[in-house]
């Protein structure tokens, strides 16, 4: 049995989710606000470029198909040269893209450089969760990985306010939604270089673990790799994995809802009452500052009971019924708005638990290509969702039939995942119950 909870354990853990988690969280929150602000620069923004409902959709959407594209390629990269190196390139060219787009002025520039946004950005996401993979046993990776995600959900409920507050703002001949892209580009800048000094690439370069901290950690991570096999360490193992194609049409399906609502949501809210850009800002945070909160306690109570298929359906099934009443309930904005509450919940309480079912299954280089292809595949949900929603948006001249339409995506990924369930139990027992 695993000895993650033994005082040597329990103890290295700690230091190195310390260590680790609060930095790469920071990471992860300043890459969701570059890559969802367009959500927010659109209240003021569309009007600006001439921007159509479908035209704003492809535009939030093209975002995925370079980073879909580069996934796999950048992911393998990092496994080469190292994630200290290839975290901080991703950082820094992402931030002066995202800072760029302050200085689109046409539908299609804007569509170039969402575009380039999501190359630079590729790997970055999976990337971050194969490093996760160089420091935690898996018997702790849900709570670990709800941990790190909740940076995702506390984007929006900072970004949120924030981001709307800037779009009042006028200064240097510039806009409010040009500024906000400026002010929230450059950071990632500025951490991407501090990413060269913070991380390492293994347990083996970290000068912080004591000598029976590292081999510790070290043994435990090596009886996981062995326990695969060496079949299960190529490159080419990840890729025609079948299970890992499956995984990323849950993926994919839970992502249909999670962006058709993320790019969308402020301007939802906006049409469910007389409310301020600051006030749909504060009303688009509250979703997801619940969300925060059911990440971290659904991943450990994943953890503690060592189930992974269902605490990935439950989940989906809640944010799929969410969604259908918030379209139900259309007419009356304090019930749609708690029914998109729900729904934000139950799909970001998915995620990090999901996250445990591909690294149970792969090491090495295929452990690489075998995470970028599973967020590749699940990723072009997020340029089908909120291109979905502005066409059908378009053509009914409402949000209900988009909202059922996105409910439909995240039902189908829990009925998905539970179709793997036995195959899956089978491989997470087996990688969280090695011997040390």
């Amino acid at each position: 049995m695993s000895d993650t909870h033994s005082e040597l354990g329990a103890r290295t853990l700690r230091k190195v989710a310390w260590r680790l988690i609060p930095f790469m969280g920071l990471l992860y929150f300043l890459a969701f606000v570059d890559r969802v602000n367009i959500g927010f620069a659109a209240l003021t923004m569309n009007a600006d470029l001439g921007l159509t409902p479908s035209m704003f959709g492809f535009a939030s959407g093209i975002f995925f198909i370079g980073y879909v594209l580069f996934e796999v390629p950048s992911n393998i990269i990092m496994e080469r040269v190292g994630a200290r190196l290839w975290i901080a390139r991703i950082m820094i060219t992402w931030g002066l893209l995202s800072a760029g787009t302050a200085f689109v002025s046409t539908p299609n520039s804007l569509y170039v450089l969402r575009f380039l946004l999501g190359v630079a950005e590729a790997g970055f996401f999976p990337g971050m969760i194969l490093y996760l993979t160089y420091w935690f046993p898996a018997a702790s990776r849900a709570r670990i990985v709800s941990a790190f995600m909740i940076a995702l959900p506390i984007s929006t409920v900072i970004g949120s306010p924030v981001s709307t507050a800037m779009l009042s703002l006028n200064a240097f001949g510039l806009h409010g939604w040009q500024l906000m892209f400026l002010a929230e580009g450059i950071p990632a800048v500025l951490l991407g270089v501090a990413v060269l000094a913070v991380l390492r690439d293994g347990p083996a370069k970290a000068a912080w673990l004591s000598d029976d901290e590292r081999n510790w950690l070290q043994s435990q991570l090596a009886a996981e790799r062995a326990a695969l096999g060496p079949v299960s360490h190529s490159s080419l193992a990840g890729l025609r994995n079948p299970r890992v194609w499956f995984l990323g049409l849950v993926y994919f399906g839970v992502l249909v809802g999670n962006y058709g609502v993320g790019f969308w949501l402020p301007q939802i809210v906006k049409g469910l009452g007389d409310l301020s850009n600051f006030e749909v800002g504060l009303a688009t945070a509250l979703p997801y500052a619940a969300a925060a909160l059911t990440m971290y306690l659904w991943g450990s109570h994943s953890d503690r009971t060592r189930e992974r298929t269902w605490h990935v359906a439950l989940p989906a099934f809640v944010g799929a019924l969410g969604l259908a009443l918030s379209a139900y309930w259309g007419g009356t904005p304090v019930l749609a708005l708690a029914a998109l509450c729900l729904s934000v919940m139950g799909c970001y309480a998915a995620l990090p638990v999901f996250w445990t079912l591909p690294t149970s299954m792969l090491a090495g280089s295929a452990a690489a290509a075998g995470i970028a292809l599973v967020n590749s595949i699940g990723n072009t949900g997020g340029f089908l969702g909120p291109t979905v929603v502005g066409f059908v948006t378009d053509a009914t001249g409402s949000f209900t039939a988009a909202l059922w339409t996105l409910a439909a995506f995240v039902a189908a990924a829990g009925v998905l995942v539970l179709a793997l369930a036995p195959r899956t139990r089978a491989l997470v027992a087996t990688s969280e119950t090695q011997p040390p």
